[in-house]
């Protein structure tokens, strides 16, 4: 369970020139080798808040404070802990293995990749001028669908855009026996939750990936208390902006035409809004997915490497290939789950624990071994000495 100045001690160890605080909590090691492209190695190091429950001798017992202060149990329950490990294990290989390649790697830790912010605030921070700019960018992430140690990916899109909505439904409370003498919020708010699924049924052309989930709602204090309003908050994905943006248009729509219908006056209509910047897609760059797939198979096999479906799960990688750099983006997947718990889910619908799960621990020599030989495969393929 590293930390950042463990990070920055390892890769200065090696001989990396390590700048520090960039975006806050980053770390950008630079490793210079010659002439040649510039690769940009990327590994997201954030927890969650979630008591860890596997079992495991090095399960997580930590508590930190939140960014509202509170203290919170935290983990690392998207295997953020592995991604670090892999990469740690990249630049030692790479550094092993300097008459090979020639060039430069930039290594990014990133931080808040898990509230969508990280990728950002290291760009905002001049990761891209106060450091050399990459002619690709490279990551990974441990899943909990695939066996440990082997490889997936997509072609083109891979994570989904992710929009946060909050929605306030607004209406007259009083007396719960005397509904007559209200526009009751409560109500309306469940007519909106229903339509808002037509949106995707009904509006987009059919096949096209699209996700609205109404994830929390809250109105009222008391049995016979009819409340002034209901509060929604709302998760959107798609992997095209236009499609995008018109989810968020539809839920406007949709949510203000159904509070006039209920009679609702112009100055209480519902009040949409995006409670934070819109996370992008990942787009995998073709040509630059289908070079590293092949080398991935000359490593692990045919067996070994597995054509997966985009996610409709969000990762922030994506702002690094959406600068006027154009950057090429290529993010793979690496099996971290025991394969007897993936065949007792396929036989016996057992759970399993994926990802965000408080019991998802990967198995970690087969996880990192595939990571850092992905990684270094890849660095090194761009990098090759002619």
């Amino acid at each position: 369970r590293c930390r950042s100045s463990t990070r920055r001690r390892r890769l200065r160890a090696l001989g990396i020139t390590v700048t520090e605080k960039v975006g806050n909590t980053g770390v950008v090691g630079i490793l210079r080798n010659g002439p040649g492209p510039t690769v940009m190695v990327r590994a997201d190091m954030d927890a969650l808040p979630i008591k860890e429950d596997t079992g495991v001798p090095y399960a997580s017992r930590a508590v930190m404070a939140d960014l509202a202060g509170k203290l919170q149990p935290v983990m690392h329950a998207c295997a953020h802990d592995a991604h670090i490990a892999g990469f740690i294990g990249t630049a030692r290989t790479l550094v092993a293995l300097k008459a090979r390649w020639s060039g430069t790697v930039v290594f990014v830790a990133q931080p808040a990749e898990e509230i969508g912010g990280g990728a950002l605030a290291m760009l905002n921070d001049g990761l891209f001028t106060r450091f050399p700019v990459p002619d690709y960018a490279l990551a990974l992430h441990v899943w909990g669908s695939i066996p440990a140690g082997v490889i997936g990916f997509a072609e083109g899109p891979s994570y989904a855009n992710v929009d946060s909505v909050d929605l306030v439904v607004r209406g007259y409370g009083g007396h719960g026996s005397r509904p007559h003498l209200t526009k009751d919020p409560v109500v309306l708010a469940a007519e909106i939750v229903t339509a808002l699924q037509t949106i995707v049924s009904r509006e987009l052309e059919p096949g096209t990936p699209a996700v609205v989930t109404v994830g929390s709602i809250h109105g009222g204090t008391k049995h016979n208390i009819i409340p002034d309003d209901v509060k929604l908050q709302l998760t959107l994905r798609s992997y095209d902006d236009a499609v995008a943006d018109h989810l968020i248009r539809s839920i406007r729509r949709i949510s203000e035409n159904l509070a006039r219908a209920a009679g609702v006056t112009e100055d209480r209509l519902p009040v949409v809004t995006l409670a934070e910047q819109r996370t992008p897609s990942v787009f995998n760059d073709p040509s630059l997915t289908r070079r590293l797939t092949g080398n991935f198979r000359r490593w692990f096999g045919e067996n070994g490497v597995v054509p997966e479906k985009p996610t409709t799960g969000g990762e922030d990688f994506a702002r690094y290939g959406r600068t006027n750099h154009k950057v090429p983006l290529y993010i793979w997947w690496v099996g971290g789950q025991d394969p007897a718990k993936i065949e007792a889910n396929r036989r016996t619908g057992a759970p399993l624990p994926w990802n965000h799960s408080a019991q998802f621990a990967p198995v970690p020599e087969p996880t990192i071994k595939a990571a850092v030989t992905s990684m270094s495969a890849a660095v090194l393929d761009l990098l090759a000495k002619n």
